[in-house]
């Protein structure tokens, strides 16, 4: 069974209609799990307690997307590191 990791994380953004982080350091990284429906209740629990703040966003992203097993790998990867 493939393995589909999501993580979920948000921040304080310049622009609320843009998707440029005021302070990228600052970012909360809220977890990684293990399907999207718990990905999404995190989401969905950190956006309601930040609903008042219109700067404040917070993101699923894919992680199983980031990574295309037939592509070659890069160097770092080859090095083992």
């Amino acid at each position: 069974m493939t393995q589909r990791l999501h993580l979920v994380f948000g921040g304080e953004l310049t622009d609320p209609t843009k998707t440029t982080f005021k302070d990228p350091s600052a970012i909360h990284v809220v977890g990684i799990f293990p399907d999207y429906k718990s990905a999404f209740n995190a989401w969905k629990s950190e956006a309601q307690r930040t609903v008042d703040d219109a700067h404040m966003r917070y993101f699923i992203a894919h992680i199983h997307r980031l990574r295309d097993e037939k592509a070659p790998a890069s160097p770092t990867e080859e090095l083992g590191l």
